[in-house]
């Protein structure tokens, strides 16, 4: 692929990971620009080969100049046919831009969970045969799935995991995260990525997190790399 991948990142500890070397490993440029570091967004997604948008700790309702950029080159890229893949806050930013509601969590999913995915074609063309996948989840609030978009997974928590249109794809999980990502966020302070003070049977402990990341995470990134592939390559 010529042109570069588009990836938004709104926090200092919420860097492409394992997307970013998945990127490099294909020799595919990202072109990353930083908003918590200052970077502009562009106006627009001309020359690029695909947008990717990262999560955050802030609500996509949030009235924060970088997230109404970054829904802007949402809907420029989905006009334009250029693959949108959202994690997280940037799969609720999709969800956003597109007029779906975003809102509270049923409950909120911290730490490793399974999702049951859809018995659907598009459904196993993103994750694969599995009715049932164990992903990484770090969120308080959750989209709804916008008209004209098909739900793909959902889970006992949060009823809307993914949501497809075309080659555009919005997850409510991080597929994204690696193991230093992992050790970042355990270790952040303050409200970033802070625990609510009562854990709930969807909030994991820090132990229960990092022993479930040495079992879980290889899988995951396989998963991964099935879904970076049918966003950029297919």
């Amino acid at each position: 692929m010529a042109e570069p991948v588009l990836v938004l990142q709104f926090m200092s500890d919420d860097g492409p990971g394992h997307l970013g070397a998945w990127l490099r490993q294909r020799g595919i440029v990202a072109d990353l620009r930083n908003a918590a570091a200052g970077d502009a967004f562009p106006d627009g997604i001309q020359g690029c080969g695909g947008l990717a948008v990262l999560g955050g700790a802030m609500s996509a309702n949030d009235d924060l100049p970088f997230l109404r950029a970054a829904e802007r080159l949402i809907l420029d890229a989905m006009r334009m046919d250029v693959p949108v893949l959202g994690h997280c806050l940037g799969g609720q930013l999709m969800a956003h831009a597109l007029g779906a509601e975003v809102h509270a969590s049923p409950a909120p999913e911290v730490g490793w969970h399974t999702m049951q995915c859809v018995d659907s074609a598009a459904a196993r063309n993103w994750f694969g045969p599995d009715a049932t996948q164990t992903v990484f989840h770090w969120h308080y609030e959750a989209f709804e799935v916008p008209a004209g978009a098909e739900r793909l997974a959902q889970s006992t928590a949060c009823p809307n995991q993914a949501f497809a249109i075309g080659r555009h794809l919005a997850m409510q999980f991080h597929v994204e995260i690696d193991q230093q990502k992992i050790e970042a966020w355990l270790g952040a302070t303050g409200t970033s990525h802070g625990h609510p003070k009562d854990e709930s049977p969807t909030v994991q402990s820090h132990r229960a997190i990092r022993e479930a990341s040495a079992r879980l995470l290889q899988a995951q990134q396989a998963l991964a790399d099935r879904i970076y592939g049918r966003w950029l390559l297919a």
